[in-house]
């Protein structure tokens, strides 16, 4: 579960029930077809690469060694390179079903895949004395590496899309008490291109409810965890909080489950906490999820700020054009002003002037008091207007593509803003934020939102 767990926010350690001589179910046809397909997708890069490769090592004299013979040679290994590289990946876990389509662990064994094929060609080449065009094997892997990364990439969002459209569905089953069976069911449903269908949830057995707080049908008791995955044709059981009196009790519904087609995943009581924080270290059989301290301060480092000055000229110079005819559409539209400025709250609770090309009306803040009702957020520190009368008709074009937010690249350049942070508050809503909120004010607000 994003990359991250980038999407959603669950530390989530995952088993993997064992096989044993009993026969299999049928379900998830779908997902052992998406590694097939991922597989056949692999071959084809692999293949592509290595004929790239020897082609433009014939065509190019920049390596020193003989292009001669380069053609017959990789006709000789081709066959073995694409082999070998799909066993290293299979070995290295790149069609798992726990991590293909989610997360950055998947790109990053294809490029330890990459590193182990790169290395076992080498060495087989030179204790072997073969031949092998270093041009050709350079080549080999500044195509197939970044081909698979790409190839992965592409067919994990036409997997996401796929999702999003009720295909490709994993059915969950989550075990635990009621109140964290739905916090867990609310994080898997926001993120719907995971493809997690929750089709119960699983109670103690003291709970004779039918139906859990948010609507989840009850399906069965954590005694008969077993049956009620085979019953469901379950392909995920998330065991949450309150899953199992003791330890034992997991481990005997753990040797319950052998043989099935069936993943387990254990939810910790964390949530919204980033990858990068949770690492996962057995220390005698107990699985310690250790969780690093925030890392808001170095968010604001010398590095993250030299990147933002690159990224605001490198962005401003492509989009001149475009604001330039901008400016000159809200200039003859009424004579009014082009920029609108407005205080906002950057870092550590400083005062700024936030740039913006108008798009309302020149009275807009006159005229705020009278449009408050329309406010899709009636209550809390957010003001959004469902359809503001204030707006011109090129703001209703500006916003739509939030053009209308480009002068900001010159507050990334003075420093009040970040091209990566949460969008900057006005001093009202943070008057309104919780303690919890007001940890946004530690790091610059950017342009692209938290």
């Amino acid at each position: 579960m994003s990359e991250a767990f980038d999407e959603p926010r669950l530390a989530l350690v995952d088993f993997r029930a064992r096989p044993v001589q009993q026969p299999l179910t049928q379900r998830s046809r779908g997902l052992r077809v998406l590694a097939y397909v991922t597989g056949a997708g692999d071959a084809a890069v692999i293949a592509l690469a290595t004929l790239l490769a020897a082609v433009g090592r014939t065509r190019l004299d920049i390596f020193g060694d003989t292009a001669g013979g380069v053609q017959t040679v990789a006709q000789s290994v081709a066959g073995y390179i694409i082999i070998g590289w799909l066993l290293v990946n299979v070995l290295a876990g790149t069609y798992r079903r726990s991590t293909l389509g989610v997360g950055t662990i998947e790109y990053a064994r294809i490029l330890q895949s990459g590193a182990i094929v790169a290395g076992a060609i080498g060495i087989t080449s030179y204790l072997t004395n073969f031949q092998l065009s270093r041009g050709f094997f350079v080549l080999l892997f500044l195509i197939g590496v970044p081909g698979l990364l790409l190839w992965r990439y592409t067919s994990r969002s036409l997997v996401h899309a796929a999702r999003t459209r009720g295909r490709l569905l994993t059915r969950v089953i989550i075990a635990g008490d009621s109140h964290h069976i739905d916090d867990v069911a609310s994080v898997l449903r926001r993120e719907a291109w995971l493809g997690y269908r929750i089709v119960g949830a699983i109670v103690p057995d003291a709970d004779t409810a039918e139906a859990t707080a948010d609507g989840i049908p009850v399906v069965g008791s954590s005694a008969d965890t077993a049956e009620v995955v085979t019953d469901h044709e379950a392909d995920l059981v998330v065991f949450a909080e309150g899953s199992f009196p003791t330890t034992a009790d997991f481990r005997r519904v753990a040797w319950d489950l052998e043989g099935h087609d069936v993943q387990m995943a254990v939810v910790p009581s964390l949530s919204d906490i980033s990858a990068g924080r949770i690492s996962m270290r057995p220390v005698g059989g107990l699985p310690l999820v250790h969780v690093d301290q925030p890392q808001s301060l170095g968010a604001s480092r010398g590095s993250k700020r030299a990147f933002d000055i690159a990224g605001a000229l490198f962005v401003l110079i492509l989009a001149s054009p475009v604001m330039a005819i901008v400016a000159a559409a809200i200039k003859l539209q009424d004579r009014g002003p082009v920029m609108f400025r407005q205080t906002r709250v950057g870092r550590d609770g400083q005062f700024f002037e936030c740039l913006k090309f108008r798009s309302m009306v020149v009275d807009a803040e006159a005229q705020l008091a009278g449009v408050t009702h329309l406010s899709k957020h009636q209550e809390g520190v957010l003001f959004k207007m469902v359809d503001d009368p204030r707006v011109t008709r090129i703001g209703h074009l500006i916003r739509r593509f939030s053009i209308d937010e480009l002068p900001q690249l010159f507050n990334v350049l003075r420093g009040d803003m970040s091209l990566v942070g949460p969008r900057p508050a006005l001093p009202a809503e943070v008057r309104q934020y919780d303690p919890e909120v007001k940890r946004r004010l530690h790091v610059r607000p950017g342009l692209t939102g938290l």
